[in-house]
């Protein structure tokens, strides 16, 4: 049996049944992966920061829920920036296929947005 792949799912709070789905997704027995979840209610103390920080790094990848939400959400572009900086691989994904945002924030910069689907997640985290 494959190992579980860690990976680390970052979102903007508005999106977070969306980030449910994408958790229920990966609780499909053929999934092969585990995800690293760091929900948090008040994003924006230190000790969120060096925390998020570990998980990030302890994690072969992060998956980025892209959304119309994301560049206000300050807590998915830090986390981003952090994967960026660990040199963790990053892929995101769309949220919402028909609503794409006219532009990202320079935090997305280099970073691959794809369709959300089974295939092209599975596929990423197979070259992880």
């Amino acid at each position: 049996m494959k190992m579980a792949k860690r990976i680390f799912i970052s979102f903007a709070m508005e999106d977070k049944h969306l980030r449910d789905f994408l958790v229920g997704q990966a609780r499909n027995e053929k999934t092969p992966f585990e995800f690293v979840d760091m929900s948090v209610k008040q994003p924006w103390d230190s000790q969120w920061k060096t925390n998020c920080r570990r998980k990030i790094k302890g994690c072969d990848g992060v998956i980025a829920i892209v959304t119309k939400n994301s560049k206000k959400a300050d807590g998915q572009l830090w986390e981003v920036k952090c994967a960026k900086e660990e040199l963790i691989p990053i892929r995101g994904i769309w949220g919402n296929q028909e609503d794409h945002p006219a532009s990202l924030p320079s935090e997305f910069d280099r970073v691959r947005v794809v369709n959300w689907t089974w295939s092209n997640i599975a596929n990423w985290i197979d070259t992880l």
